[in-house]
């Protein structure tokens, strides 16, 4: 009894000890692209200043609510406002404030937004525009709230399963993206991401075991063959990075970054399906080690059969779930064809419902072939031991 609890106490170990090889290994790779970055010409964007301020005063308000406004009001608003942070902090400044049917800030006094500032030829600031309420605080309290349901229900599952959400987070914005701007293929470090974030995922809910093995091995089984699938319904269409919404101006900071557009297609459909296989992948491996606990000689036939069983009702409402995902993303163009009466054959062809169906089945392929696969690694590495 004693060897076993030191045996599991040097396993748990082991874990936390991998665990923090991982964290520490983004931070190191991460500080690396940040302080190897070449120097660049700013952009428009970073030579202006943004601010967060707070309506003091309503000067002068002439919007009005149309009856096509679904009561959002139009027209202009001069304001007086309080910078309540960065170089001006505590500064009382003027702006007006135009109300679009796109670009609504529908300020009140004590209504806290966000402005853009620059500064005139003696050096003073003043404000260009409202682009957005201050949204911060709405948001850090939703992440706040999930996280705390999270940890409420999951308890030490609830903890794991935050930092596996968080390294998969911070690889995607601090490694894949600065790697994929350097001029990086994006494909390539979608792959190592991918297989990178699966590892550390399920390694922090799990630790070492044969349960996580399946699951881990699986999930990168099924994520690569929704990219395989997506490379080669794009060539054949063909579609590519350069047919998404915004490759123009991705096209316009391409030529000093090196920045490679075509792969971003995949890389996208990659990232997309992750969740929903490795949700799958996990569900298929967990069971079969139930059933193995439960029933040790279970016989590896029976053991797959089981697999494909659960996996066969879990991939009904994942493929599901992903389908709906790119359809909800593609609302706005549906209607737009409606509205517009376009012919069937125009609506198929176009890029954008090409881009989402070829989203959607890749992601579902992936999805479908994750069960069979978790199902057999599980049935080979769970299986009873071979009789000499």
């Amino acid at each position: 009894m004693k060897n076993l609890q030191c045996k599991l106490t040097r396993k748990r170990w082991l874990e936390i000890g991998v665990s923090a090889l991982l964290f520490v290994l983004i931070i190191a790779w991460a500080l690396v692209l940040e302080y190897t970055e070449p120097d660049r010409e700013a952009t428009a964007a970073r030579k202006r200043f943004f601010a967060v301020a707070r309506v003091t005063d309503i000067l002068d308000d002439n919007a009005e609510t149309q009856d096509w406004t679904e009561g959002r009001r139009i027209g202009q608003q001069y304001l007086e406002v309080e910078i309540l942070n960065g170089p001006w902090k505590g500064e009382t400044l003027e702006a007006i404030n135009y109300l679009t049917i796109y670009t609504n800030v529908d300020a009140k006094i004590g209504t806290k937004i966000v402005v853009r500032l620059d500064l005139d030829d003696e050096g003073a600031p003043y404000i260009i525009s409202i682009p957005n309420y201050n949204r911060a605080p709405v948001l850090l309290g939703l992440l706040a709230i999930f996280a705390a349901l999270l940890l409420l229900i999951g308890r030490k599952k609830g903890l794991t399963a935050l930092l596996g959400l968080v390294y998969t987070l911070a690889c995607v914005w601090f490694i894949q993206v600065p790697m994929i701007l350097r001029g990086a293929q994006p494909v390539v470090v979608t792959v190592v991401l991918v297989a990178l974030t699966t590892a550390a995922s399920l390694l922090f809910l799990n630790g070492f075991s044969r349960k996580t093995l399946c699951a881990t091995l699986g999930c990168i089984g099924g994520v690569a063959v929704a990219g395989i699938f997506a490379a080669l319904c794009g060539s054949i269409s063909p579609l590519n990075g350069f047919n998404l919404p915004e490759a123009e101006e991705l096209v316009l900071r391409a030529s000093d970054r090196g920045l490679k557009i075509s792969g971003l297609f995949v890389s996208g459909i990659l990232i997309a399906s992750l969740g929903a296989v490795m949700d799958v992948a996990m569900s298929i491996s967990s069971a079969c080690w139930e059933l193995r606990e439960l029933n040790p000689d279970l016989p590896r036939k029976a053991l797959f059969r089981s697999g494909m069983n659960i996996g066969q009702d879990a991939m009904g409402t994942m493929a599901n779930t992903l389908i709906l995902a790119f359809a909800g993303s593609s609302l706005n163009t549906l209607l737009l064809f409606q509205i517009f009466d376009y012919p069937m054959i125009q609506i198929f062809n176009a890029d954008s419902i090409a881009i989402e169906i070829i989203r959607g089945v890749a992601g579902t392929i992936g999805i479908i072939l994750t069960v069979p696969l978790v199902a057999l690694l599980s049935a080979e590495i769970m299986g009873p031991k071979k009789k000499a």
